[in-house]
Parts: C-alpha cells; sequence; structure tokens
C-alpha cells in the first residue's frame, strides 16, 4: 500500500486491477493511473466487472463508494467490512482459477479475521 493506509491503498482501484491481472492475465485490459477520482472509480468498475468474469455475485461486492467515501468512522469500518468480504470472495475465486498459480489467501485465516471484525462491529454499534 505504500505510504497509504488500507482504504487509501485502495480507493483509486490500481491494486485490485493489478490483482485480478495476476489471477487472470488480460482480462482487465487497462488500468486508468491519473490521479483522479473519476480514474479511480473506473478503475473500481473494471475490478468489480472482472469479479464477476471469475464467478463473483452482486451480493459478494462491494459498492464502488465502500472506498471512495469518507464517512464517519462506524459506517467507514462497515464500508471497509464489505470491501474485505469481496476480497475473500475473490480470493476463494482464485483458489479455484486453473490458469492462476500464484500465492493464495489463507482462507481460514481471512475468516477468522472477518469474525474478529464482527465482534468489533457489534461493540461499536
Amino acid at each position: 500500500f505504500g505510504d497509504k493506509d488500507f482504504r487509501g491503498g485502495l480507493e483509486n482501484g490500481i491494486l485490485l486491477c493489478e490483482l485480478l491481472s495476476s489471477i487472470r492475465p488480460g482480462l482487465v485490459k487497462k488500468i486508468n493511473r491519473l490521479p483522479t477520482p473519476i480514474a479511480g472509480l473506473d478503475n473500481l468498475s473494471v475490478f468489480l466487472r472482472g469479479c464477476e468474469e471469475l464467478g463473483l455475485k452482486g451480493s459478494q461486492l462491494f459498492d464502488p463508494g465502500d472506498l471512495q467515501d469518507t464517512a464517519t468512522r462506524p459506517a467507514a469500518n462497515r464500508r471497509l467490512k464489505n470491501v474485505l468480504i469481496t476480497i475473500y470472495w475473490l480470493g476463494r475465486a482464485a483458489n479455484s482459477c486453473t490458469s492462476y498459480n500464484g500465492p493464495t489467501l489463507d482462507l481460514k485465516e481471512f475468516e477468522g479475521l472477518l469474525s474478529q471484525m464482527r465482534k468489533v462491529f457489534k461493540v461499536i454499534f
């Protein structure tokens, strides 16, 4: 993520598009590297369409606003949870993708992380 936090590192969609390209080369035709919010939304749309091509359902995908919105902390945490859920499902898809032979997501560890987040959200709300 460089010098950015999780949300900041993903909000322009570049890393997410690069991730898709590593899972299935050619899936992302072009990444918009301009430093504008519109470019970020374009990249996020490309990422989400690519996730659908890998078999993810609409209910497993975050909304582009989940990374673009800098709302209050509790709302921002909920939105980041949506992003993590999409990454979880993408990790599952990558694990079963025959064209991908790189690192895989440890689903058990990730499920534990999501479980911890649920506990934190219950305390906040």
